[in-house]
């Protein structure tokens, strides 16, 4: 029996409230249409979570099936597979194609209905895998490919009013969840417990920020003694002990968007070497947020705190970067990498970007004060003051304030 290729959903119930004004998703469909226009390509092929979300304010589910958005010069149009019926087309700004699994190459067509006549196509090169870069050959031997990840990241990286105030809401809502686990953490509780009391006050609270959007993808990480070590170590069941290193780790998802809370804590004390570890991070914190302003340099950055923790002979004992941009990311599909202060990364902050100082050492465990220290604000680079940033990270950190009794 023959079947049909594609499935029409657009009558079934209305499209879902956007999470940005049409003006704000018009905004970033004529920024990277103008990049096009330039390099003369004809249309894109998004095939990544994070530019799909971008682009097209959907977010899909992979679970082993081939999704997609094309932006062409005049029109943008998601493609979903037939599993997720009508909630795709309600969820994408923009046009939808849903192709059924009838026939093996049904995503294949519905990309070449809405690429007809193109001569050069954009696809991500940093995400498309070989076997789909094979497939979109045979399917189209006479397109050429050409990467457009890299131009849409660099525009990503700006982000716009909306977007600021999403991620500030964002941001409160964290603090939210970094006191959710200051208040569950106590010796005796374990890991996995605090962590759900996190997560659920983070969702509830996303809940009413928008009352018409996705709860997917919040999370906690919440860990203690040994399980502090690496940032993104998962929750488990260990118990709290008196005198854990801990490290609460708040990430609420909205639309696609992430953002971050980290401290440390301990649990009832700290010794003294544990202290001076603690005030040698936040001080490269604090210093580090200084520096954060219009024209410095992500590289430069990094230098500076590398010299304050090597005058403590700590720096051999630094586990990853100082910071990155925040935006549309998450754990499972990336990060704007091109914004991240390393000393391989020499771009030059502007007003516009959103990235975070999260300055962090390993202290292992044969060594007095061992475990992982880390603290995480997020800041919105400015030109509006004298400061060159805007902190809108509230939750305290330090000694005083986050030795739990």
């Amino acid at each position: 029996m023959d079947r049909e290729s594609f499935q029409d959903y657009t009558s079934n119930g209305n499209k879902a409230k956007p999470t940005f004004s049409a003006g704000e998703m018009q905004r970033r469909a004529d920024a990277i249409r103008a990049y096009m226009a330039t390099t003369n390509i004809d249309a894109a092929l998004f095939t990544s979570y994070h530019n799909i979300n971008y682009y097209g304010d959907f977010m899909h589910c992979y679970f082993g099936r081939n999704y997609g958005l094309v932006i062409n010069h005049t029109k943008a149009t998601s493609i979903s597979a037939g599993i997720d019926g009508g909630q795709p087309w309600r969820r994408t700004f923009g046009h939808n194609v849903t192709y059924t699994d009838w026939d093996k190459d049904n995503y294949f067509r519905a990309v070449a209905n809405l690429t007809g006549g193109v001569k050069r196509l954009g696809i991500e090169f940093d995400t498309v895998s070989i076997d789909m870069l094979t497939q979109l050959k045979n399917h189209f031997p006479t397109v050429e490919f050409v990467d457009i990840a890299q131009p849409a990241m660099k525009l990503r990286m700006i982000k716009s009013a909306e977007e600021i105030a999403h991620i500030t809401e964002m941001t409160r809502i964290a603090d939210l969840g970094g006191a959710a686990c200051f208040e569950a953490a106590r010796v005796g509780v374990a890991e996995h417990e605090v962590a759900l009391h996190s997560t659920a006050t983070m969702v509830r609270e996303i809940a009413k920020s928008w009352p018409e959007g996705e709860l997917l993808d919040t999370w906690t990480w919440f860990q203690s003694g040994i399980n502090t070590d690496g940032a993104h170590n998962p929750v488990t069941s260990k118990k709290i002990e008196a005198g854990d290193i801990l490290s609460l780790n708040c990430f609420p998802m909205v639309a696609g968007y992430y953002v971050a809370l980290e401290r440390t804590m301990f649990a009832g004390h700290a010794t003294d070497e544990n202290i001076r570890l603690w005030n040698v991070n936040c001080r490269v914190h604090d210093r580090g947020k200084a520096l954060l302003v219009p024209g410095a340099r992500c590289s430069d950055i990094a230098k500076e705190l590398n010299d304050i923790y090597a005058s403590e002979g700590l720096l051999q004992y630094r586990s990853f970067g100082y910071g990155h941009s925040f935006g549309v990311l998450s754990h499972y599909y990336g990060r704007e990498a091109g914004l991240e202060l390393r000393e391989d990364c020499h771009t030059v902050l502007e007003p516009g970007m959103v990235i975070s100082m999260e300055p962090m050492i390993t202290i292992p465990n044969h060594m007095a004060g061992a475990g992982g220290y880390r603290e995480h604000d997020i800041l919105v680079i400015t030109d509006e003051n004298n400061i060159g940033n805007h902190n809108i990270t509230a939750f305290p950190y330090g000694p005083e304030k986050m030795i739990i009794s």
